[in-house]
């Protein structure tokens, strides 16, 4: 094919070899059927813009957004009010097949219990994808959408914007030189679900028996997707639908995807061998279909390479753990962050991609001889998350947070969120063939039971 009639979108896209011919180039090198080029802005749509959604948008601001997609019109008002040109949808399947044409890249910021089947559709068009974490609402939709995406060969993004970051690539550099030693055990704990905007109206609850009507801007059966039916409440949207079993993923979906990235990456843990779950749900038949208050989950995992096993113990709804020794007296552990404990010493660090990150006490920090940095960083740090994949869109090098790394992770937090149905028993789990070896009933919860008419 003659470089000069390569189109813009196949560039875009990726197909073909074009993303390995080409990164961005002059006007007079290349120019597309428009006579655009592959630096030019991308044309992107959105799905889900009334709350996370708006956020994402702006950071893609250099872009052209011409679509917009929400169930609730009246939520979703002051985005679609910014851009009057963009045409509106309220079905993300109706609005891909009519801008098939017209759109290269799609952000997702939905329900957790809607990415998947919206972020499948996406793929089969062939677009490129900024989804929010965590990736889904399951296991297997996690497996699934990754295996797609990679076979897509488009450019993808999660939206856990700490691992775009200058701390967790330090953090990464300080693992790797040994700053306090081979690291065998990890603390990691959140406010959540008791702290935090939205989770201050995190609902412990029996589902309502009331039905009140749905709000004429909201489409009720949309929203739903592939979740089980069951009449609008208030309290299941627009907020509060994170504490659900069937919309949200809990404390640890929400944030865990941020507070363990950093030691998921720097430590290289992978898939976890073992896991375990205690909550504070004592009366099943208040709140069987609410996440529980608070929870601690063990994880176990094996060696890799020349690293140690690890356990790691994530603990929310404002338990804590165990003060390290180093901690000087006074200093607190606060909010939501991680203690990677190792045979030499301690790093703390915050919540999203290892802020604050410090080795503990105070002293031991100011003495340790910061290695030079050996990788790259992302133009931006994390508030270039979204311009991270704007970049990988346009130059076809894999963003920070890709589904290849994504999918992973998200699987890892999601075996603890599938614990938290099995509380007090441990689970053995088989990533090859994704099942749980020693408790049939658990395996239930790996595969989603879709609605009627949905499907990935």
């Amino acid at each position: 094919m003659d470089k000069k009639t390569v189109s813009r979108r196949e560039v875009l896209r990726g197909t073909a070899g074009a993303v390995a011919a080409f990164t961005i180039v002059p006007s007079h090198v290349l120019a597309g059927a428009a006579g655009q080029r592959p630096s030019d802005k991308l044309n992107l749509a959105a799905i889900g813009v009334g709350g996370m959604g708006d956020y994402n948008i702006k950071q893609c601001s250099t872009e052209n957004f011409v679509a917009l997609c929400d169930v609730d019109d009246q939520y979703a008002a002051k985005v679609f009010d910014r851009f009057p040109n963009a045409r509106k949808y309220k079905d993300f399947r109706v609005m891909l097949d009519k801008e098939d044409k017209n759109i290269d890249g799609v952000v997702i910021a939905t329900p957790d219990h809607t990415h998947s089947v919206i972020a499948m559709a996406c793929l089969k068009h062939g677009k490129h994808i900024y989804l929010q974490k965590p990736l889904a609402h399951s296991i297997s939709e996690v497996r699934k959408l990754t295996e797609a995406a990679r076979e897509a060969k488009v450019q993808t993004q999660m939206g856990n914007q700490g691992h775009s970051s200058d701390e967790i690539r330090m953090l990464y550099e300080w693992i790797a030189d040994g700053a306090i030693g081979p690291v065998r055990e990890v603390y990691a704990w959140s406010d959540r679900p008791v702290g935090g905007d939205p989770w201050s109206d995190f609902p412990i609850m029996a589902r309502p028996k009331d039905k009140p009507p749905v709000p004429p801007t909201l489409d009720w059966d949309l929203w739903l997707g592939p979740a089980q039916y069951r009449p609008y409440h208030p309290a299941y949207c627009p907020l509060m639908w994170r504490g659900w079993w069937d919309f949200g993923t809990g404390a640890l979906g929400d944030m865990g995807c941020h507070i363990l990235d950093p030691a998921f990456w720097t430590l290289k843990l992978g898939h976890p061998t073992r896991v375990e779950a205690t909550t504070t749900h004592y009366q099943p038949e208040v709140a069987s279909e609410t996440y529980p208050r608070a929870a601690i989950i063990r994880y176990e995992f094996p060696a890799r390479g020349d690293m140690p096993p690890v356990k790691l113990t994530w603990f929310d709804g404002r338990l804590m753990p165990p003060r390290p020794k180093d901690l000087e007296p006074g200093r607190k552990l606060e909010g939501n962050g991680a203690l990677l404990i190792g045979d030499n010493g301690t790093i703390m660090h915050g919540s999203h991609g290892a802020g604050g990150v410090r080795i503990v006490p105070e002293v031991k920090m100011k003495a340790y001889k910061r290695p030079e940095m050996t990788l790259p960083r992302v133009k931006g740090g994390m508030s270039g998350h979204e311009q991270d994949w704007i970049r990988a869109c346009k130059d076809g090098k894999p963003a920070s947070s890709t589904f290849d790394y994504g999918g992973p992770l998200t699987e890892m937090v999601l075996l603890g969120v599938l614990a938290m149905r099995i509380k007090d028993t441990p689970l053995e789990w088989d990533p090859v063939n994704m099942k749980i070896t020693n408790n049939s009933e658990a395996n239930k919860y790996i595969n989603p039971v879709f609605r009627e008419g949905w499907a990935l």
